[in-house]
């Protein structure tokens, strides 16, 4: 049987070696930022139990391993090299899963009215819930938010259900950027990249926080559910309850995704929802303002 003989060598990303064996590893490109990513890839563990590893990436006949800044490569390289050799050599496996074809994914982009904003909509369900990053530091669950954060012109990202609502910053071009943030999601998604790890966050709608509110929260939040934010979503953003103040009856909600900071939010507030809102609890509403957004 033919043995694996690892090699290295250089690539343009800093901090990083391409690891290269003569048989094929993997029939598809997959990254790996933490162990727990590689639960079905035996090689990729044994990798990311080495101290200075921070991201690893399998490709047909290679491994990318992208090191912490603890290291010189020139002081392990031979020795991983000789370490990944004996480890496949000795019956390890790359994968104990096989890997199987996924669907073709397919994106495209919708205008929202938030000139800013841009809708990009995928042909499958990516999330249980949404989620808004408004800078780098809050994507630490999130790769593919992470990964979007390195284009210069995003200025936020909101998740949600099968689509993606991106905000540019005021002084950029959606006609000149569209083409290459709509690629760069379908590549990331039809890769199998991790996308978000949900079960590190909060859930929004969790029961338990609403069963503690008061009758007329929990009223307003089914309202919002039931009738706003299907129409909201559709335009690329979301609402959320915030508060509501039973002395001065005014309702608070945040405004996410394509709807922060949208030029006709007020009018969607004020002829919208606070219409709603006093008609269905008739008495109860003084009038509905955005915290933020």
């Amino acid at each position: 049987m033919e043995k694996h003989n690892i090699k290295f060598k250089e690539t343009s990303r800093e901090g990083e070696l391409e690891f290269y064996s003569n048989i094929f590893l993997s029939e598809k490109r997959i990254e790996f930022e933490k162990i727990e990513q590689a639960k079905n890839f035996p090689l990729i563990q044994q990798i990311f139990y080495l101290p200075f590893v921070n991201k690893v990436i399998l490709n047909k006949h290679s491994v990318y391993i992208e090191k912490l800044n603890i290291l010189e490569w020139k002081d392990v390289q031979d020795e991983l090299c000789k370490q990944l050799e004996d480890f496949l050599n000795d019956g390890g496996l790359v994968s104990q899963v096989e890997l199987k074809k996924t669907s073709p994914i397919t994106v495209y982009a919708e205008s929202t009215p938030n000139p800013n904003a841009m809708k990009f909509v995928v042909n499958k369900k990516l999330f249980n819930d949404v989620y808004e990053f408004k800078k780098v530091e809050d994507t630490k669950e999130a790769p593919l938010a992470k990964s979007l954060f390195t284009f210069p012109f995003i200025q936020e990202i909101f998740f949600d259900f099968n689509f993606i609502s991106i905000i540019q910053k005021p002084d950029s071009n959606w006609d000149e950027n569209i083409m290459d943030v709509r690629e760069f999601i379908r590549s990331f998604i039809q890769d199998d990249n991790t996308i978000i790890f949900e079960e590190n966050f909060i859930k929004k709608s969790d029961p338990k926080i609403i069963e503690n509110l008061d009758d007329i929260s929990k009223k307003i939040i089914e309202i919002i559910e039931e009738h706003v934010k299907p129409a909201v979503a559709s335009d690329g953003g979301n609402i959320v309850f915030e508060s509501y103040d039973n002395e001065t009856k005014k309702v608070n909600v945040i405004l996410q995704g394509a709807c922060s900071g949208c030029p006709s939010s007020t009018i969607t507030l004020k002829s919208g929802i606070e219409n709603m809102l006093k008609e269905m609890l008739p008495g109860m509403i003084s009038s509905v303002n955005a915290v933020n957004g």
